[in-house]
């Protein structure tokens, strides 16, 4: 059930981060183009950072798994 919990975390955190990646390089685009995406309240550095936070995660829970895996594999 928990790894189940922590795939479905994982993905969806993936996801949102590979998102907000796209959205902050589109911003930037569109700043050097003189334009603005006014329904982005942040600047693309801050989406980047978020991004990374969200990354994180993925990366501790990728990590949890694989230690799980480990565990179980393990002779006594």
């Amino acid at each position: 059930m928990i790894d189940k919990m922590a795939s479905i975390f994982s993905r969806a955190f993936f996801t949102l981060a590979s998102l907000l990646v796209i959205i902050a390089i589109i911003q930037k685009i569109s700043y050097w183009l003189g334009a603005n995406i006014s329904w982005v309240g942040y600047d693309p550095g801050r989406l980047f950072e978020f991004a990374g936070i969200f990354l994180l995660f993925v990366v501790v829970l990728l990590l949890r798994q694989i230690r799980e895996v480990l565990i179980k594999g393990k002779p006594d």
